[in-house]
């Protein structure tokens, strides 16, 4: 994983969600990426205030298809996390129980600390991991806007930005940038952290450093998911 990110995109900052309604019942138990899902549209309904469309989840997990996005929510409603509302295509209700078990998700994650997600290597893109490797105690409201994980840079593409191979990356989650913001981007199950900027339909993931290329995607034909934005930067020796 790049600049620790996302493929470890399993839900930054969230455990595995149980139906409390039934939580004896192995089928409800959240698989990590309706988890991800779960948090996706609980931070939609929280910063934008209406519920993502399915374009947006499939845009935003690197998904084929709407019909994945939409096989995922069938499952959440199965589940009585949410309801889905036909007729409109925000048509996405968090039921009672999902944001009690998210409260209590976030509170918990407070309390231990950030998750260090996986591995977001500043250079080439690497396959990314979905592993939690520790939970450093850091305070998320230390950062403007609040932090949601952690991600351990490996390589030196992002050096003249001050972020050096080693480092730990404050991560605001989130799915849209501007120009010139420092992202992680996920390019199908790949993570980087660079710098972004749109021209049209091409988006570019330049490095600050001269030794790298700038990545160049044709978003007509290859998605690109933003991940989250760097808020941040940590010496792990600290």
């Amino acid at each position: 994983m790049s600049t620790n990110g996302p493929t470890a995109f399993n839900a930054p900052g969230a455990a595995n969600i149980a139906n409390t309604a039934n939580a004896a019942d192995p089928a409800s138990i959240l698989t990590p990426r309706q988890n991800e899902i779960l948090e996706f549209i609980r931070q939609a309904l929280t910063t934008r205030g209406v519920p993502p469309t399915r374009e947006e989840i499939a845009r935003a997990f690197g998904f084929r298809s709407l019909n994945a996005a939409e096989q995922h929510l069938q499952a959440l409603q199965k589940k009585g996390l949410i309801e889905l509302l036909a007729g409109t295509s925000r048509g996405i209700r968090l039921k009672t129980v999902a944001q009690d078990a998210l409260q209590a998700i976030g509170a918990a994650a407070r309390e231990l600390g950030l998750p260090l997600i996986g591995k977001v290597a500043a250079g080439s893109p690497i396959l990314a991991q979905e592993n939690v490797l520790k939970r450093p105690v850091v305070d998320a409201s230390l950062f403007k806007p609040r932090a949601d994980y952690l991600l351990e840079v490996r390589g030196m593409s992002m050096r003249d930005a001050g972020i050096l191979d080693g480092d730990w990356l404050a991560v605001h989650r989130q799915d849209q940038a501007s120009n010139g913001q420092l992202v992680v981007a996920r390019l199908g199950d790949d993570v980087t952290v660079k710098r972004f900027r749109l021209k049209g339909s091409r988006a570019e993931l330049i490095a600050e450093n001269p030794d790298y290329a700038p990545i160049i995607v044709d978003l007509r034909r290859e998605p690109l998911a933003i991940e989250g934005l760097v808020v941040g930067v940590i010496r792990s020796s600290v």
